[in-house]
């Protein structure tokens, strides 16, 4: 396997990774249901090596076709997170970024429409000299490559892969084929974390084991074990479920992590290390770890828990109905922010979603904007409930509620504004309508030209960019507490 793995690693920057110091590698996989929280046991678990004295870098894979997360419905799919260089990903990048309180490149993410599309213009360009190009073992292998590219860039000790859906799902499968290659040629650097769900049944509550064992022996027929399963349950497990469990798993009681329900995402590192995670990661990859410190992340947490005060903050979108339910991940970072500045100012955001198409059914149902302490728009697309967007941003700013537009909800209070201060009647957003006769908001040219050839994917202005701003105004100011606020949670969390 080590020279058949040699002879289709390809290009001279894999050639030098080949010569560095190999990380280690924790892949984090899920069983029985999705949303069952991957991403923040990834982020929990790179903070917990972080605060052990590792460099931590940590990656998302996305089993779509998509090529990255932009042009995916934020309903189905959740938030589409902007990186810094202006990658859009999914909102899991940004629990990491979050947690681990560092900015991530691009290359941390990937599709299976990115590996894919990587391997056929690498064919075109007849990289592979003339071999035939397979999905086994090209694809695994781009995939490889991709972590190890990560892995060195960051100089990371431990580089930690969330690997979305649920073991036994298709869309997995070369995924996992990549890990089980990985682990083959690092035998004792490839760690493998099942986090599966276990549901309650009965007036008990009792915890059901049954689905993790189907979800363990679906992931061994792809050739992995997991090393670790962090069972996620609306209660704490019990010695008899981690003796179940561990017992039909091939695992050490030790080995099953007992994963609750919390009332706050930054109690989960905290929570882990109450059954010993961290050690136990340590010692299943032969590592020693630095130091152990999580207090700074233990004040973080007891900020956010001692907070009395509470302030009522309305969101008003499109994206967050499906049905009868109200799903919330297409507008998680926004929800994080409210939460890391409520936790610096010691109060208890009480989110609550406002449906903008409400408003154009019955303009009356305006007057509840006043119950609120502020009101967010935050970014999207379309015409679809924008009458509605744009007649609560009037509200706010007649009745001097607090607003804060994101985006496109900024972009609206500029349509707003032109429209009922400046008397341009029907001013608008090209994008909405591109007869307007005041375009006040308008497609960049480039995007235009990209328009124009339907390329639409990845041709936004996005990511970090210098911004000049006037002290003496508003957003000025802003600007100085702001930067005021960010040293104060670096120093908190750090």
């Amino acid at each position: 396997m080590r020279v058949f793995y040699s002879l289709l690693v390809l290009g001279e920057e894999k050639r030098e990774n080949h010569k560095m110091k190999t990380p280690k590698y924790i892949f984090i996989v899920g069983g029985v249901m999705s949303s069952v929280g991957k991403g923040v046991a990834t982020a929990s678990i790179g903070k917990i090596l972080q605060s052990r004295g590792f460099e931590v870098t940590s990656m998302k894979i996305d089993p779509y076709v998509n090529v990255d997360a932009g042009t995916m419905n934020p309903t189905e799919h959740g938030e589409v997170f902007v990186l810094d260089d202006g990658t859009e990903c999914d909102q899991d990048m940004g629990n990491y970024e979050r947690f681990l309180h560092r900015d991530l490149p691009g290359m941390n993410y990937m599709t299976t429409g990115s590996v894919y599309q990587a391997v056929i213009e690498r064919e075109r360009r007849m990289e592979y000299g003339g071999k035939c190009v397979e999905v086994v073992p090209h694809i695994p292998l781009e995939v490889i490559s991709r972590i190890n590219c990560a892995a060195h860039t960051a100089k990371a000790d431990i580089v930690t892969i969330e690997i979305g859906g649920t073991v036994g799902e298709y869309q997995n499968v070369l995924f996992l084929e990549a890990v089980r290659m990985l682990r083959i040629e690092h035998p004792g650097d490839v760690l493998v974390v099942l986090v599966s769900y276990l549901p309650t049944l009965g007036e008990d509550n009792e915890l059901k084991t049954k689905p993790t064992q189907y979800a363990v022996r679906t992931l061994q027929s792809t050739g992995l074990q997991p090393d670790i399963i962090l069972a996620r349950a609306k209660h704490a497990l019990d010695t008899k479920r981690k003796e179940k469990i561990a017992f039909n798993c091939n695992l050490r009681e030790e080995d099953i992590i007992s994963a609750p329900d919390v009332s706050s995402l930054y109690d989960i590192p905290l929570n882990f290390e109450k059954d010993n995670l961290g050690n136990i990661i340590l010692e299943k990859l032969s590592l020693r770890a630095r130091k152990k410190d999580m207090r700074d992340w233990g004040k973080l947490a007891g900020r956010i828990h001692g907070a009395k005060e509470t302030v009522k903050i309305g969101i008003v979108g499109k994206y967050f109905l499906s049905g009868k339910f109200i799903l919330s991940d297409s507008y998680i970072s926004v929800i994080e922010a409210i939460r890391h500045v409520a936790a610096f100012w010691r109060v208890v955001p009480k989110i609550e979603w406002l449906d903008s198409e409400q408003f154009e059914r019955d303009i009356n149902t305006l007057q509840q904007l006043s119950e609120y302490g502020g009101i967010i728009v935050p970014g999207g697309f379309g015409g679809r409930g924008i009458e509605g967007k744009l007649s609560a941003i009037r509200y706010c700013r007649e009745q001097k509620i607090p607003y804060l537009g994101l985006c496109y909800g900024m972009q609206l209070a500029v349509v707003e504004y032109a429209r009922n201060v400046l008397g341009l009647k029907n001013a608008n957003t090209t994008e909405i309508d591109p007869k307007t006769k005041y375009p006040v908001i308008d497609i960049l040219p480039e995007q235009k030209r990209l328009m124009v050839q339907k390329k639409f994917g990845g041709t936004m202005r996005l990511g970090a960019y210098q911004t000049v701003l006037k002290a003496e105004t508003i957003a000025g100011e802003m600007l100085i507490k702001k930067s005021i606020f960010q040293n104060v949670i670096a120093t908190v969390m750090r």
